[in-house]
């Protein structure tokens, strides 16, 4: 445990970001996976849907919880899914 007041606070400010960053890691990942049901079972919300993943995965990058890259890689594997 932390004893200088700085790394306590710091701990605390820790837990909060990794509680914050996991949760919208989360809500991205549950996002894609509703696209990906939704496609799978032909549902008509689908562009909807994938409005909402793309959008969440763009969040992620944006806050530095994916690389661009991946970003960018699953939106296109997304789109070329929506297109099929």
């Amino acid at each position: 445990m932390p004893i200088i007041k700085s790394a306590i606070e710091r701990a605390k400010t820790n837990i909060k970001a990794n509680e914050r960053n996991s949760a919208q890691l989360s809500a991205m990942r549950t996002a894609v996976k509703r696209f990906e049901q939704a496609k799978t079972a032909g549902a008509d919300n689908a562009e909807e849907l994938f409005r909402n993943a793309s959008a969440a995965v763009d969040k992620a990058a944006s806050k530095g919880l994916i690389k661009r890259n991946k970003a960018s890689r699953d939106k296109s594997r997304m789109a070329a899914r929506l297109a099929k």
